[in-house]
């Protein structure tokens, strides 16, 4: 049955996502605000599909954390499936992510549509300039900026080197910075094609105000948070650690 749910889930997303990356090409002279919310019916339709389909379903803790100003989201990344619930969750999002995802067909167009912030990651200092840079005028535009610290996605009960750019771009412009853990993975693994059904549950932590704090204080109490928080939620995917 999970087999069937999946397929199903792929067909639908490769019916839908051609004619958005179409629509993606043909939006690119409008405001950006206009393109995103055009854009973004495909989130919205695929989160549907995620639901009803595979039998995926989420709920959001700690809403009431969320500031009434953009700001930089620091977020656990284990699967495909955050990548579009941010998008549901928070205002209007700005993704920090690798230039190569933009030369995929279809997928790629539409990212490029949107005002995400695509980076080298081989460039070391100069992608952190890039983020930094392009990330404050994402915020001053009112988009948030979603960064996953770790880099990649790590599966559940893992956790990958934290890195600072998220909070660098906090702290340069002068905005909180939002921790942010769930579960994902454990329904919608790395690069898995199967997907299973259950309930993602997705805690947004106090935010993190850069004041007076130096880059690596700040990315490591958020970082702290998240830790914690996974930790607490989910121990089942810990029980290695208390065996020690």
């Amino acid at each position: 049955m999970n087999w069937l749910r999946s397929a199903l889930l792929t067909l639908g997303l490769l019916v839908i996502t051609p004619v958005f990356g179409l629509i993606a090409i043909l939006v690119r002279p409008l405001p950006a605000r206009w393109r995103y919310r055009i854009v973004t019916v495909w989130t919205r339709i695929a989160l549907w599909l995620v639901r009803h389909v595979t039998g995926i379903e989420w709920e959001i803790r700690g809403a009431e954390n969320i500031p009434r100003i953009a700001s930089v989201i620091f977020c656990k990344h284990q699967s495909g499936w955050e990548t579009m619930a941010l998008q549901a969750i928070f205002p209007p999002v700005s993704f920090v992510l690798k230039k190569e995802l933009l030369r995929i067909p279809f997928f790629g167009w539409g990212l490029g549509s949107l005002p995400n912030i695509a980076i080298d990651r081989a460039a070391g200092r100069d992608a952190l300039l890039q983020v930094i840079d392009q990330g404050r005028a994402r915020l001053a535009e009112g988009f948030w900026v979603v960064v996953f610290p770790e880099g990649t996605r790590v599966a559940p009960g893992r956790r990958g080197r934290y890195k600072i750019g998220g909070a660098q771009l906090a702290l340069t412009a002068g905005v909180p910075l939002v921790p942010v853990a769930h579960n994902a993975g454990e329904f919608w693994p790395r690069n898995s094609f199967l997907k299973r059904p259950g309930r993602v549950v997705v805690s947004i932590g106090p935010p993190c105000y850069p004041d007076g704090l130096d880059p690596e204080t700040l990315s490591r109490r958020a970082e702290d948070w998240i830790e914690g928080e996974m930790r607490r939620l989910f121990p089942h995917h810990y029980a290695q650690e208390r065996g020690r």
